[in-house]
């Protein structure tokens, strides 16, 4: 466990090895979300997973966090560990922190996976540009509803704000400027974070390569596992 601003930041250290990865959950997520993973991948290396708070065993923050707050977080950690080199595996949400990190901190990334990573500003479809217009003008006559995800609505009133200080973050110039070699795997099938945007991610960084897992949704790496294993097993350790 390490504090870092006021917060218990969670996460464990599994397998062996002289080198490192570091695996991000989504959004909702924890340790448990990449378990399975870390233990199965024949990496040969040794793995770092953390709780991004408030999930997991990890405390809810206590200031309003972003995505810079998150890898601050993680920042902080790997210097606790002093793991100066590594490899990201990540996932959804993860994927916003590993576009950060890898961006300012350019000499410490290896290699980047990034799984139906969001991180982009998607299309907002008709219905949800009626649905917010909808939402704005009962506001503005003093009648409140749920409005928002499944994610949104469950969380506090305090990680609500932090939740939409995020999603509202656009790393598209973070994501211009990675240089570790990156492979990008989407699920065919994904409607949280759609394939129009893993094309986008794949023409913005340079360095990258785009595989789109048949049959598989927004847990690509969990829905097609023994497609993903050999490929990411190939990537990190070819």
């Amino acid at each position: 466990m390490k504090v870092f601003d006021g917060t218990n930041v969670n996460y464990i250290i599994i397998g062996e090895g002289k080198e490192w990865v570091i695996f991000l959950h989504g959004w909702g997520g924890s340790i448990e979300s990449f378990k399975y993973v870390a233990e199965n991948l024949k990496l040969g290396k040794k793995c770092l997973l953390i709780d991004f708070p408030p999930f997991g065993k990890s405390t809810e923050p206590k200031t309003i966090w972003g995505v810079k707050e998150y890898a601050d977080a993680l920042k902080e950690i790997l210097d606790r560990e002093k793991i100066e080199k590594f490899d990201i595996i990540s996932h959804s949400f993860g994927g916003r922190v590993a576009i950060y990190f890898s961006s300012v901190y350019t000499n410490m990334v290896n290699k980047l996976v990034l799984i139906d990573s969001a991180g982009l500003k998607p299309k907002k479809s008709l219905k949800k540009r009626i649905k917010i217009c909808f939402y704005k003008l009962a506001k503005r006559f003093g009648f409140y509803f749920n409005f928002g995800s499944q994610d949104y609505l469950a969380l506090s009133p305090h990680m609500k704000k932090c939740f939409v200080k995020i999603v509202n973050e656009d790393l598209k110039s973070y994501a211009k400027t990675i240089k570790a070699e990156t492979l990008i795997i989407f699920g065919e099938k994904d409607k949280d974070t759609p394939l129009y945007l893993a094309k986008k991610l794949n023409k913005l960084i340079a360095s990258s390569k785009l595989i789109v897992l048949k049959n598989a949704g927004h847990y690509a790496y969990l829905d097609n596992f023994y497609e993903f294993k050999p490929i990411v097993e190939n990537f990190i350790g070819g």
